[in-house]
């Protein structure tokens, strides 16, 4: 089996021409290493399997864990209203909006990248621009005056600004930044020790640049195509061996209890056909059971795809400094299970 999914793998990382790491284990080996294309074009520096690369919207998970850890700790309810743990006034909006319907993209808050009417996310700067974007609280001006998009709970409506939102709870309530947070909780406890929150202009060594490829054949960078710093809705960088980590530390009650473990992998809201929505993580079934519990990101020059199948006792990780690839390469493994 080993060698058929690196064979599977390897070939349709060769027929798309796919940039990034990929990397395939379980709880007893590793199944397949890919690494492929550079993490700098200019200098022609080659992804290797410790390059970190930015994952865009895969890192709600993150912050749905530490949701997770506060209610854990007894400071915090998934059914408390926003309006009581975020420390600051929101008069424009419905004032029984629940954590749990930010978790599950229910709650009906206005969305500052709304995918449903908008599909350029550069669209955004025009106006605000990328590089003002450090702390969560920049984005406020972004959604904060606009009024509710829809009722708290009428339905599921994938929203950025509630993640956001999330990591101001997470702020208000440790006390500490949202992103030193995640690190001293998850990341050190996951033993993610390549993980982070990194500025454009302050990326450490073996990071990978994400590149836009452009119709006529040339390529640019991404860097004034997202927020120079990610926050709680995405944006941090990670290495497929630390993002393996993560599954692992989660299903082994590292980071969660058993309890709030099995609540962050709860379907809590059908999104269509076998798709379901937890905390911060989509389950696909199958037959009536959990086929994946998988997280995505796609923004301009980064796509990543990462996944758990129970069944198979696999875990799946595909990070590219590109805007497609590793869609197809999970679809790959998933063919040969």
């Amino acid at each position: 089996m080993k060698q058929l999914i690196t064979n599977k793998l390897t070939e349709v990382q060769e027929k798309i021409n796919y940039s990034g790491t990929v990397l395939v284990k379980n709880e007893r080996q590793v199944l397949a290493k890919i690494q492929a294309g550079y993490r700098n074009r200019a200098e022609q520096l080659p992804n290797e399997m410790d390059t970190k690369f930015g994952i865009a919207s895969g890192c709600k998970l993150f912050t749905a864990i530490a949701i997770c850890q506060l209610v854990q700790a007894g400071k915090l309810s998934f059914h408390d209203h926003l309006k009581d743990c975020i420390g600051m006034e929101l008069p424009l909006w419905d004032d029984t909006i629940t954590i749990h319907q930010l978790l599950t993209h229910t709650a009906g808050v206005p969305d500052y990248f709304d995918e449903e009417v908008m599909d350029d996310f550069e669209e955004l700067w025009k106006e605000q621009p990328m590089y003002h974007l450090r702390q969560l609280h920049d984005f406020l001006p972004l959604f904060h005056n606009q009024p509710m998009k829809l009722k708290p709970g009428e339905r599921f409506h994938y929203n950025n600004t509630g993640y956001i939102l999330l990591g101001l709870v997470i702020e208000h309530i440790s006390g500490q930044e949202f992103t030193a947070y995640i690190n001293d909780h998850i990341f050190q406890r996951a033993n993610m020790h390549d993980s982070g929150y990194f500025s454009f202009d302050q990326l450490p060594g073996q990071t990978a640049l994400g590149y836009i490829d452009e119709a006529n054949g040339s390529w640019r960078t991404n860097h004034y195509s997202l927020p120079v710093r990610g926050g709680a809705d995405g944006g941090a960088f990670i290495t497929v061996e630390d993002m393996a980590k993560l599954w692992s530390s989660l299903l082994n009650h590292q980071l969660l209890n058993r309890d709030l473990t099995k609540l962050l992998f709860t379907p809590h809201v059908h999104e269509e056909g076998n798709t379901y929505y937890g905390y911060g993580v989509w389950l696909d079934k199958q037959d009536d059971s959990i086929f994946k519990y998988h997280v995505m990101g796609y923004d301009p020059g980064v796509n990543f795809n990462a996944c758990y199948y129970p069944k198979n006792d696999i875990i799946f990780v595909a990070c590219s400094n590109t805007s497609t690839g590793s869609f197809h390469v999970m679809k790959e493994l998933e063919n040969n299970l």
